[in-house]
């Protein structure tokens, strides 16, 4: 069994592979065509989010039986390339998910009580007691955009700050929605009552631009927005519009259109917090997804 990683994976996993008789190469460097002109030699490739596995590279896999991505997503493989090559494409959905969870919540309160901006300004020199005024979490209504696994840790978290929490998703069961203590709602009487709306949906054709120019028309006034997901999601020209029009009170993004993001007008904007695509970033998901896709990638190897 060969296998190739192409973002940094733990140790622990490293050796999990090892252990069950892989050889194991990490190359951080090689990607697009770099990255097609070796894959042939190798019976499984393991992905973070830093590279694309495109149909290209797929096709040059000659001998590619697994992709594995070591997080949630999958919108940097090309499902449908490896599906027609007969590959099995395979991820961990519960790995990061109290990571990503957590930094929503870290997100949202930051955006409530401006704590970048309180930081920058003592880091500044100066004791502005006054000058960032926030509001509180308590008894506003959030919104939660798609109640997976990590919609429904974020609902159980904003509980515990008693907020009033209501949820848009058009897949999850009604048990779903009981365990989150979550009001079901469709998506406009969503976007129509919420004081903070927070995605978490996966980027697909279904999903791009899910916020865009109309949907924050449709907003309540002042609200706040919190996106952990993906980049894409929300359309970045919109959300500015809505900031500018005070429509959008405020928002914290840590995921891009492009990234690293280049739009000086985005990141100039003081209304909103950036943090760059670091959700997931935490040792202990780090761990748990790179242990659970290198067992996963060989017990596949081995059917």
């Amino acid at each position: 069994m060969k296998i190739i990683v192409t973002d940094p994976l733990a140790e622990e996993a490293i050796k999990v592979m090892e252990k069950a008789g892989a050889e194991v190469e990490q190359d951080f460097e090689s990607k697009d065509a770099e990255l097609a002109a070796k894959i042939a030699d190798f019976d499984a490739i393991i992905v973070r989010s830093g590279t694309q596995v495109t149909k290209e590279v797929i096709e040059a896999g000659k001998n590619l039986k697994v992709i594995g991505r070591a997080g949630t997503g999958l919108d940097n493989v090309d499902r449908e390339a490896a599906e027609s090559r007969g590959i099995k494409v395979l991820n961990t959905p519960f790995g990061n998910s109290i990571s990503a969870c957590e930094h929503a919540i870290a997100l949202m309160l930051a955006l409530c009580r401006n704590v970048p901006q309180g930081h920058a300004s003592m880091k500044a020199g100066k004791w502005e007691r006054h000058a960032f005024k926030g509001t509180e979490l308590y008894n506003k209504t959030v919104g939660i955009i798609g109640l997976g696994h990590i919609g429904l840790e974020v609902a159980k978290r904003l509980n515990a700050f008693e907020c009033k929490v209501i949820a848009y998703d058009p897949f999850a069961k009604e048990e779903v929605f009981r365990e989150a203590k979550a009001r079901k709602v469709e998506f406009d009487e969503l976007l129509r009552n919420s004081d903070f709306i927070t995605l978490h949906v996966p980027k697909n054709k279904d999903t791009i631009n899910l916020l865009d120019s109309e949907q924050f028309s449709k907003m309540k006034k002042g609200a706040r927005i919190v996106n952990a997901a993906r980049g894409g999601i929300l359309n970045e020209k919109a959300l500015l519009e809505a900031i500018d029009s005070g429509i959008v009170a405020g928002a914290a993004l840590d995921v891009f259109e492009k990234e690293p993001p280049e739009s000086k007008e985005l990141l100039g904007n003081e209304k909103i917090i950036f943090t760059p695509h670091q959700g997931a970033n935490t040792k202990e998901a780090k761990v748990r997804c790179g242990v659970q896709i290198a067992e996963y990638v060989i017990e596949a190897l081995k059917e």
